[in-house]
């Protein structure tokens, strides 16, 4: 059983975020459409496409960083520590009264960034786990994630 208490910021939100949006369609296609636009400004001297492209690339991930400002600010579940203990059954999550199980079963996958850990318990949904809370913790939740859900599940990289 591994015990962690973890107080989520803006920039570990931020990092959520950004991995989220590029890694679905909609990032993938609006990033590759930016970067063409720029190509296109480049050996065709359209410099409308110059700004269309600019503006594609640093239009999402300027919105995520005041997404990410904005729901610390108003969310109260970041504003205090959450408890994490993971054991063989699941993940449970406290925070002050409140308590929240999933099983590993029903995990949907589980990545991580630079930054973090990412444990997915749906589709949209995810427990942050930042890097530079976790101390000495770190390996111990790696292997606790990968040793409970399926290897096709799991993308951490060290």
């Amino acid at each position: 059983m591994i015990e962690l208490d973890i107080k989520i910021t803006a920039g570990d939100l931020y990092d959520y975020m950004l991995r989220h949006s590029y890694n679905s369609p909609s990032g993938i296609m609006g990033s590759a459409l930016g970067a063409v636009m720029i190509l296109v400004a480049l050996v065709k001297s359209q410099w409308i496409f110059l700004i269309g492209g600019a503006a594609l690339l640093l239009y999402l991930p300027w919105i995520l960083f005041i997404k990410s400002r904005q729901q610390i600010l108003n969310n109260p579940a970041f504003k205090e520590v959450l408890h994490y203990r993971l054991d063989e059954e699941g993940l449970t999550i406290t925070q002050g009264e409140a308590q929240a199980k999933q099983s590993w079963d029903d995990m949907y996958r589980a990545v991580s960034t630079g930054r973090s850990i990412i444990l997915y318990t749906s589709r949209v949904n995810a427990t942050i786990f930042p890097k530079g809370q976790l101390g000495d913790s770190k390996a111990a939740v790696v292997e606790m994630i990968s040793t409970h859900m399926p290897a096709a599940k799991v993308k951490i990289r060290s």
